[in-house]
């Protein structure tokens, strides 16, 4: 097949290339310059809503609804507005070779891209229950959900019949997410997990406490404490049942597995240098090869808050890297320079009635205030971190501006908790007042 050269190439097909072509678009790329290589079908698209409304009965969402960059309030980008940028969306084409000394990259059908700057947004992907030998993982009827295709499968099995029992493995993200989802579809759902507590990556027993009241009033079962050793099958190879550690076999018709991700960087491995399971980058997501940028989840970064390097798994900082990525890729051909990545954490979910956002760092004193009953009926809760005097992390569930909290001065009293934020000279500007319920 003939090679096809590019001034700039994009591997990957998710969040963050979509966001890194809307930059390049607005830092004016010349027609034919850029290509997007996907091994998915379909052009870009905000991944979250897979695990929300893509699920749902009513209110469902479908393509071409969700394509980037509508998860930030931004236009959405059809395929049509690729082609009328002059980029090349490259769809249905897995990229199974690069080689970075050459600028190379080969395709699983035998074409050969060329470039000149490559930015690798080649994202994560499932950890799988074959991966640890787990029996009968292989079944029909257990489903991850990464891409639009799991999502495709997964409705197809809810609407095959009716009086579904669901097992999910796992209490993070995609769990506590599709737990939500298959209760809104009325049906049966059991969730496990090892940890004490869900979400432990992020909640403290306090908050979690207020998720798993909650779900168990809707109807999610919950199960703590075990993992799922193996898998009972019928004669069409479909699963029947979850057994658990501690002994206990669970009824099933259908099994959604959410026990992490793990980056796509395996393409590259041994010719960038690499930290904490991710391509290591600068503040303006450089590797250690020239002309190779990486970004989302596949890149570690200095976290310039925190001084330290981090890979975040989240789709605000795959929007956000994959923008600094472009704007420093344009500044450094133009001779100019663009601030360093100052990135503040910040991951957010929704599921039923609830809506939680997070901003900074969970380490520290942790305070809980607010009414975090499970049965509230504005379940209006939050929690921050408080360490060396400042407050460093903030959680909220069903409202808004936390980010006036971080950084600010804590004073402690005998009741309750002032944070107060303050000019250089020492004046307080305003300050809130926190009960705390612990």
């Amino acid at each position: 097949m003939a090679e096809k050269s590019f001034k700039y190439v994009i591997v990957g097909g998710g969040v963050a290339a979509g966001y890194a072509a809307r930059e390049f678009a607005k830092q004016g790329v010349k027609p034919g310059e850029l290509a997007v290589i996907s091994k998915e079908a379909v052009a870009p698209y905000e991944r979250p809503a897979l695990s929300k409304a893509y699920l749902f009965p009513e209110g469902t969402a479908r393509l071409p609804g969700f394509h980037v960059c509508v998860g930030s309030g931004g236009e959405r980008l059809l395929p049509e507005w690729y082609a009328e940028k002059g980029i090349s969306l490259i769809l249905s084409t897995e990229i199974v070779k690069a080689d970075l000394s050459s600028k190379t990259l080969a395709s699983a059908a035998g074409e050969t891209f060329k470039y000149q700057i490559l930015i690798i947004a080649t994202g994560s992907t499932v950890i799988k229950l074959s991966d640890f030998g787990v029996q009968g993982a292989d079944a029909k009827n257990i489903f991850y959900l990464r891409e639009i295709d799991d999502a495709d499968k997964l409705v197809e099995a809810i609407k095959a019949k009716k009086n579904l029992k669901a097992v999910v493995v796992g209490g993070g993200y995609i769990g506590l997410e599709l737990s939500a989802a298959l209760r809104v579809n009325n049906i049966d759902a059991t969730m496990v997990y090892p940890e004490p507590w869900c979400m432990p990556r992020l909640f403290t027993a306090g908050i979690a406490a207020f998720y798993e009241g909650y779900y168990a009033n809707k109807g999610v079962k919950i199960i703590k404490g075990t993992v799922a050793v193996g898998f009972g099958t019928n004669e069409n190879g479909e699963v029947t049942d979850v057994k658990l550690k501690d002994g206990r076999v669970l009824e099933a018709d259908i099994v959604v597995v959410g026990v992490g991700g793990k980056p796509l960087a395996t393409l590259f491995k041994g010719q960038v240098e690499e930290e904490k399971g991710g391509i290591k980058t600068d503040a303006f997501f450089k590797t250690s090869v020239p002309d190779v940028y990486a970004v989302g989840d596949v890149a570690t970064f200095p976290l310039k808050l925190y001084g330290e390097l981090r890979r975040v798994e989240h789709v605000d900082h795959a929007r956000k890297s994959a923008e600094q990525a472009v704007k420093a890729i344009f500044a450094s051909e133009q001779g100019k320079s663009v601030d360093e990545y100052d990135y503040l954490p910040f991951f957010y979910s929704r599921a039923f009635d609830l809506s939680w956002q997070f901003y900074g760092d969970n380490v520290g004193e942790t305070v809980l205030f607010g009414d975090s009953s499970p049965t509230s009926t504005t379940h209006k809760f939050g929690s921050y971190w408080i360490k060396d005097g400042k407050v460093v992390g903030a959680f909220l569930e069903s409202g808004q501006d936390l980010l006036c909290f971080l950084g600010n001065k804590v004073i402690l009293l005998d009741d309750f908790y002032i944070v107060c934020r303050e000019e250089s000279n020492g004046l307080i500007l305003s300050f809130w007042v926190f009960f705390p319920s612990m």
